[in-house]
């Protein structure tokens, strides 16, 4: 292929030898090595007979890319041999010195090890094993598959992430007027009376053996008097909604019902 100027430093040069026929002037397809013959433009193309060089149009004619064709017929035992030059360049790639940035998508087949930092503002799917020597910062989407696991601060333990990290969560008001404050994962949350709450899960729990935490403050100070929390108690758990009930110690009536300023639960469990 042709150039203006000083052409790309790399050079490839292709050999194809046949042993002709009699009378045999075109020559095609693999050679003697099981080599097709091909050349790229028909300029840097040498066809030599029997060791000597042959002139282009005078002596042959090469014009499709994949062809040779003497002028007069070789004889039987002739070797033809075409020699094509040709020059590569390596482009549109990043550079392993300097660096540089990607514009489409990147596969890995296997393990992509990376010792400095990692940003990545789109989405980031990891299908394989994965290693990030410094930070790992996502603008976008980054999903979490269950096997991902986080080590102890000793570093002795391994836990999976996943089902360690809290589901669901609400945090309400109780008193006045009712209304959530906060929530994760929460489809709906329901007054059912004084210190009787129920939430209803967004996403459902794959059995109800999933862990509950509760906790209730009184606003305004410390708690006093009559009106405090002694208890908290859970019903109607299922898959999909739990129950929340607040007990009080009722002063000299016994322990009772009632509601808090601010009142929260955490679930956690395997997720459907």
């Amino acid at each position: 292929m042709a150039y203006i100027g000083t052409s790309p430093s790399n050079g490839v040069r292709r050999r194809f030898t046949y042993e002709a026929t009699a009378s045999q002037t075109s020559f095609s397809g693999n050679d003697e090595n099981g080599v097709s013959l091909t050349y790229v433009d028909s300029l840097y193309l040498d066809v030599f007979q029997n060791g000597i060089k042959l002139k282009a149009g005078d002596d042959y004619t090469a014009t499709t890319g994949t062809s040779v064709v003497l002028v007069q017929g070789a004889s039987v035992n002739d070797v033809v041999e075409m020699v094509a030059f040709d020059v590569f360049s390596v482009n549109d790639s990043v550079s392993a010195k300097d660096g540089g940035s990607f514009a489409g998508n990147i596969g890995m087949g296997g393990t992509l090890a990376v010792t400095g930092n990692t940003t990545v503002g789109g989405t980031l799917g990891v299908t394989g094993n994965t290693t990030v020597g410094g930070t790992l910062g996502v603008t976008g989407v980054h999903t979490v598959g269950s096997n991902a696991v986080i080590t102890s601060e000793g570093g002795a333990v391994n836990k999976t992430l996943v089902a360690g990290t809290v589901k669901q969560h609400l945090h309400l008001k109780g008193t006045d007027t009712f209304a959530i404050l906060g929530s994760l994962n929460t489809a709906s949350a329901t007054d059912n009376g004084t210190g009787d709450y129920a939430t209803g899960f967004t996403s459902n729990y794959a059995n109800d053996d999933y862990a509950l935490g509760c906790s209730t403050i009184k606003g305004g100070g410390a708690a006093s008097g009559t009106n405090y929390a002694i208890g908290i108690s859970t019903e109607n758990q299922s898959t999909s909604a739990c129950g929340l009930a607040i007990v009080g110690n009722g002063g000299g009536s016994g322990p009772g019902v009632l509601d808090r300023d601010k009142c929260s639960i955490i679930t956690i469990g395997s997720l459907a």
